[in-house]
């Protein structure tokens, strides 16, 4: 799941080298903290949310496939 989140963020934004993604287990969900550049930060997130949105329904759809739970949270550098 972080390689996905790896390649979809990084085709997102204008500087792909500035993402990264560090996986964090929560009382048994996996949080993806996702770090890009402030000027990118709106191009993940997109109009109202309807990107980031999209990226947290094919993360957690992924990953019930294998029988986890997960979950990201973006945060801007």
């Amino acid at each position: 799941m972080q390689a996905f989140l790896e390649f979809v963020v990084g085709s997102l934004v204008d500087e792909p080298e500035e993402v990264s993604v560090k996986p964090i287990e929560r009382s048994g969900v996996t949080v993806y903290e996702v770090r890009v550049s402030a000027e990118d930060a709106g191009k993940v997130i997109g109009r109202r949310g309807s990107t980031i949105q999209a990226i947290r329904s094919l993360l957690q759809i992924g990953a019930s496939k294998s029988g986890r739970r997960c979950t990201m949270d973006l945060v801007e550098d």
